[in-house]
């Protein structure tokens, strides 16, 4: 193993044409990962902290701002007011988590979360390009940044022992929350199942060309809530020109060309079969 990663890594070297594409998958995947961090761990609190306010609950948003992963939950207002707010810093430790119950109106950045929020649960009710599977979740998670709004949609497990990757969906809106372009990332629903006793190591799974060469920012958020209840150490997605390999134990994406990737493969069985016989 030791001499298969090492060969993987004398072909970073290799001058890569999508290096920009693969930071900008990662920084998104990141922004997505934070978001259901933060979610994760506001809904757990929110209920624990103000279980008299469960039935006034109209919905959540979670967001990034200076470094500070916000989880807000609203009431069921026409104009939603804030029922709580959960800060937590980058590391999501517990003990420094900061909440507020003030009464106030969403700010501006909520306000348009909460508006193509609004809108993909719309259009997730009456596109038939939506698909929802038993024993899952549709998780919704918008974005705003300088360059661009969107929403993204990942399908989350209602059971454990089960990752999940596609049915997944990216819907992009313009400054002023209209709804500008809506796809599937994956054709297909991928479960890969998990078990702490097995010493199964290797995950895969395929990309068609419709999902593109790279793996996605919604496998690699994916991959980054569930790995480490996993005992995977790679995951590997496998497209037409590339392979992407994300390293679990130390969140590092590899990506090299598929000429590459058989090149190695066939040096590793040239050199076993040397050694069989």
């Amino acid at each position: 193993m030791k001499n298969y990663l090492l060969l993987l890594t004398l072909f970073l070297s290799l001058n890569i044409s999508y290096s920009q594409t693969k930071d900008e998958v990662l920084a998104e995947a990141y922004l997505l990962y934070n978001s259901e961090k933060a979610s994760w761990h506001g809904t757990d609190l929110f209920l624990e902290k103000f279980s008299n306010k469960r039935d006034q609950i109209g919905g959540y948003l979670s967001y990034t701002e200076n470094k500070t992963h916000n989880c807000i939950f609203f009431d069921k207002s026409e104009e939603p007011k804030l029922l709580a707010q959960l800060s937590f810093n980058d590391n999501f430790d517990l003990e420094a988590v900061k909440i507020d119950s003030t009464n106030r109106n969403l700010n501006t950045l909520e306000k348009d979360l909460f508006s193509i929020r609004t809108s993909t649960l719309k259009e997730i009710n009456q596109d038939t390009i939506f698909k929802q599977y038993s024993n899952t979740n549709l998780n919704l998670i918008p974005i705003i940044t300088k360059k661009e709004r969107k929403v993204m949609v990942l399908t989350g497990p209602k059971i454990n022992g089960v990752v999940i990757f596609g049915n997944d969906y990216e819907l992009k809106f313009n400054k002023n929350n209209k709804l500008t372009s809506k796809k599937a990332l994956h054709k297909n629903i991928i479960p890969i199942e998990y078990n702490n006793e097995t010493n199964e190591a290797t995950t895969l799974h395929n990309h068609l060309k419709s999902t593109g060469d790279l793996i996605t920012s919604t496998d690699l958020c994916t991959l980054m809530l569930y790995g480490d209840y996993t005992n995977w150490e790679q995951h590997y997605v496998l497209s037409d020109k590339n392979v992407s390999i994300w390293d679990v134990k130390t969140k590092k994406l590899l990506v090299m060309t598929k000429k590459a990737w058989e090149k190695i493969n066939k040096h590793q069985a040239e050199k076993s079969k040397s050694k069989n016989n």
